[in-house]
């Protein structure tokens, strides 16, 4: 007896997610360059002082183009979440988010979909770093700015094997991204840096995607020297409910005590060191060997445990995508 035919699978439906605020010297443009594997374009007026959404309307006649309006300006990251919040309420599977100011290509859009089609990823993102003939592009401020913070990124988010966090050409598969919690993230510039985190509690997967940097005479809104602190703040932030997330409360392993011991043997030993130093030198005599030795034992051995540590942390970056096994929660 044959076994009855199985019904064909439906078609990917991807959506891009357009986040508008004074952009309307690009935005057309951006529209314009969308190819036909995308299902829908929804485009985000983030309370934008130029009108975004009216000058989309009256000018765009694209079918796919959806306006949504923000009664408030919130920052990007609230506009990308209410375009996603709309395109999963509307059934689509996949959804990329590009800026409207013309920086990122459209072209570019398959590269970011297909590793989440394919089940590789749950999350992909832009990567301008890859192409070393390509970063000459880049103005050296954003350079130094990108370095510094790639590397707190990988510390507070937990992939290692990432750079480039702040690049917000992305994409996200919907029974991933209707599980971020939406109103815990931050929803200006250090948004992608805070989905990242998210994800990583969760066991996404993220994979980067190489592209070109493009500049024209877009103005960024981004200052490096006015968000480092905040930033800096923020990635330790991550970092702590990282670590207390995935090694204490969720699991535990060698490593959880690789890194207590880390921390009493470097917390002790620069205490007790430090101590009888200060002593000896307000004494004006010379330190025993036995305050040196042990102290400088314990500062060994704790760096030793913590580099261990760091090394579990960096094999342990997620593999294996998480979407196939998600039910939809609506």
């Amino acid at each position: 007896m044959s076994s009855p035919p199985t019904a064909p699978a439906r078609p990917s439906r991807v959506a891009v997610v357009i986040p508008c605020y004074k952009v309307t010297r690009h935005i057309l443009g951006v529209i314009a360059a969308v190819g036909p594997e995308i299902t829908a374009i929804y485009c985000i007026d983030d309370a934008c002082p130029e009108s975004s959404a009216d000058l989309i309307e009256r000018h765009s006649n694209d079918p796919r183009v959806k306006v949504v309006r923000r009664a408030e300006n919130g920052g990007v990251g609230a506009a990308v979440l209410t375009g996603y919040a709309h395109a999963v309420a509307d059934g689509m599977d996949v959804m990329v988010k590009i800026d409207g100011d013309g920086q990122m290509d459209p072209a570019l859009l398959p590269h970011f979909i297909n590793p989440i089609l394919r089940g590789e990823a749950d999350y992909t993102k832009g990567n301008r770093f890859w192409d070393l003939t390509q970063i000459r592009q880049m103005p050296w401020i954003r350079r130094i700015g990108n370095l510094g913070l790639s590397f707190l990124a990988k510390a507070s988010t937990g992939y290692w094997d990432t750079f480039d966090p702040t690049n917000g050409y992305t994409a996200i598969h919907a029974r991933v991204a209707e599980r971020l919690p939406v109103d815990a993230i931050s929803k200006r510039y250090f948004f992608e840096t805070d989905v990242l985190f998210r994800l990583n509690t969760m066991r996404a997967v993220v994979a980067d995607v190489p592209m070109d940097a493009r500049y024209g005479d877009e103005e960024s809104n981004l200052s490096i020297g006015k968000v480092l602190g905040e930033f800096a703040v923020k990635h330790l932030r991550n970092l702590l409910k990282r670590i207390t997330y995935n090694y204490y409360l969720r699991d535990l392993s060698i490593a959880s005590f690789e890194l207590v011991a880390a921390a009493m043997l470097l917390v002790g030993g620069a205490a007790y060191g430090g101590w009888h130093w200060w002593q000896a030198a307000s004494e004006n005599l010379p330190s025993p060997v036995g305050t040196v030795v042990l102290p400088a034992i314990a500062l060994v051995s704790g760096l030793q445990f913590l580099l261990a540590f760091i090394g579990y942390d960096i094999a342990a970056v997620p593999r294996r995508a998480l979407h196939g096994s998600l039910m939809p929660l609506r």
